[in-house]
């Protein structure tokens, strides 16, 4: 039986607590951590932080940030072609993106890794859940994206739902193959011989063993969901004006990038730093979570 069935409380809290310890240590991990809180934090506060309404136009267009010479405190990070303040289009873009991100691979990675785990336990089913994961795999996002705005038009809805779907396919093949290794062990037909239903097996020995595999692979995910929900909303998919959202922010600045390159340049590099933390924290994640990878 693995250690993740039969350690009691006390050793499992010590066990977390290792790891954690162990996250913590690799400083590039550390650094990206410090780095997501903060942009969660201040995207959580943006109606204290940002200094003026995001939709609000001004007199004031094209403003350069703070740290070019014609640049005002008024305005640190400049403004729009429009007059809008960036920085407090940056605290509410980051916000909706975030908010597109983690509703996405929620939703994505919960149904994936449910059919993923079920085919793996009722082997029957597998031949079927298959099938529906290949057919899921000949839809790209971006395509499946045009497809449901081509149905209920433009909006975060649909680009959330394209961005699950386009994650089930992937959560379900990750989470079938370290579940048909699991169900092959002794344990499972230990607990089968002592008469646990089917409903205990899955959540006190499957889905236990499965879900440090499954929640390293969610946060590999997000940062590509966060990068091709920004692509969708740069194609005009996504979120509608006077909304804030970080890849039709770039989008709306490419129209001035040889005279008001900050429009786009801003944006986009927030859509970098947030993808770069996400992806060298779910590697962090995988040594340390995965005990093939510990040294």
């Amino acid at each position: 039986m693995t250690a993740t069935s039969i350690n009691p409380p006390e050793e499992n809290t010590i066990r977390r607590r290792s790891w954690w310890r162990r996250l913590l240590a690799d400083h590039a991990a550390a650094a990206a951590l410090a780095t997501l809180a903060v942009i969660v934090l201040a995207a959580i506060l943006a109606p204290l932080l940002a200094p003026y309404d995001p939709a609000t136009s001004s007199r004031s267009v094209m403003t350069p940030p703070v740290w070019s010479e014609r640049g005002t405190w008024n305005h640190i990070l400049g403004t729009d072609g429009q007059g809008r303040d960036i920085f407090s289009r940056i605290l509410y873009g980051t916000r909706l993106t975030l908010l597109i991100g983690v509703a996405a691979v929620g939703l994505g990675g919960i149904l994936g890794s449910f059919l993923g785990l079920m085919s793996a336990f009722y082997r029957r089913l597998d031949p079927f859940v298959m099938r529906l994961v290949d057919m899921m795999l000949s839809f790209p996002a971006i395509l499946l994206g045009l497809a449901l705005v081509a149905v209920f038009g433009p909006g975060t809805v649909p680009v959330i739902v394209a961005l699950a779907i386009s994650t089930v396919p992937d959560c379900a093949r990750i989470a079938r193959s370290i579940a048909v290794s699991v169900m092959e062990q002794e344990f499972i037909e230990a607990g089968r011989a002592v008469g646990l239903s089917d409903a205990a097996l899955f959540r006190r020995y499957l889905l236990r063993n499965c879900i440090s595999s499954i929640m390293i692979f969610i946060s590999l995910r997000f940062g590509q969901v966060i990068l091709l929900g920004a692509a969708l909303s740069f194609l005009g998919l996504g979120a509608r004006p006077p909304a804030a959202e970080l890849g039709m922010m770039a989008a709306q600045g490419r129209d001035f990038l040889l005279f008001a390159p900050h429009i786009a340049v801003i944006p986009s590099v927030m859509i970098f730093i947030i993808v770069l933390a996400a992806n060298i924290t779910g590697d962090a994640l995988r040594d340390v979570l995965d005990p093939r990878l510990r040294s």
